[in-house]
């Protein structure tokens, strides 16, 4: 019971920052795994598996408060779903930490630079469609690597490129759920081709698995309630803030 109730308040934790922020969920939830001894490609498939539902459950309520860009939505879906396709069979065939330094940079880099534009006007542009390709493909990739970059790297790219912050993070979470969705059927089907030699203890995971599923879908309306009424200003400076902790713990955890 203290266990499930401790990934209870981590997955709450997790979402509310993911849903208002477009970012952070698996990379909280699988670095809170990794610290109590799961392998990475099991703490990634754990923290997929969580997400099924609380993906599903931001994704609603980004719907409901129409924080959602549609065009932008659907051209986000197809290259997710091709990197967290391609991310997986790599994770189950590597080991994915050698990719990590690299992450870790653009992650400062692009935090930093989001920080700065923060304290000027947020502009109101639509994001240039060339850039939403190469930012979903290596957004699932290393998504289905790390347990979590899907936000990180696509939520800040966008946002980068002068995405607005409401629409740019309701999209992103709406479209996460499909790249969830084909990144854990990519893991079953790894684990029953053989593919994935060292097959998870699912059982063992169940108890973090379903206190991040409860904390999550609990907490998710209340974050895209806050999408919505909180200035854009203050949303671009949280996810800069926010991004740059995550390359700073990254960078820690390397050296």
């Amino acid at each position: 019971m203290d266990d499930f109730l401790l990934f209870f308040f981590v997955g709450a934790l997790a979402q509310l920052v993911d849903g208002a922020l477009g970012m952070a969920y698996g990379v909280i939830s699988s670095s809170v795994l990794l610290s109590f001894g799961v392998l990475p490609a099991q703490a990634s498939a754990s923290v997929h598996a969580a997400e099924l539902f609380t993906t599903a459950a931001s994704g609603g309520a980004h719907l409901l408060n129409k924080n959602i860009d549609w065009k932008l939505f659907w051209r986000l879906v197809p290259f997710g779903i091709c990197g967290g396709v391609l991310g997986t069979y790599v994770l189950t065939s590597i080991d994915g930490s050698t990719i990590r330094p690299w992450v870790a940079a653009y992650l400062a880099a692009i935090g930093a630079y989001l920080l700065l534009r923060s304290f000027r006007p947020v502009p109101r542009q639509p994001v240039p469609a060339r850039i939403v390709p190469p930012l979903a493909l290596t957004g699932g990739l290393l998504d289905a690597i790390g347990g979590g970059g899907w936000g990180p790297i696509v939520t800040s790219g966008l946002l980068g490129a002068g995405g607005q912050p409401r629409y740019v993070i309701g999209s992103v979470n709406a479209a996460e759920f499909l790249v969830t969705l084909s990144v854990s059927l990519t893991f079953v089907i790894a684990l029953v081709t053989g593919h994935w030699e060292e097959a998870p203890d699912l059982a063992a995971n169940a108890v973090a698995v379903g206190g991040l599923i409860a904390g999550g879908v609990v907490i998710a309306p209340f974050a895209g309630y806050a999408v919505r009424i909180i200035p854009a200003t203050w949303l671009l400076r949280a996810v800069g803030l926010l991004i740059c902790g995550l390359a700073i713990n990254q960078i820690v955890g390397l050296l």
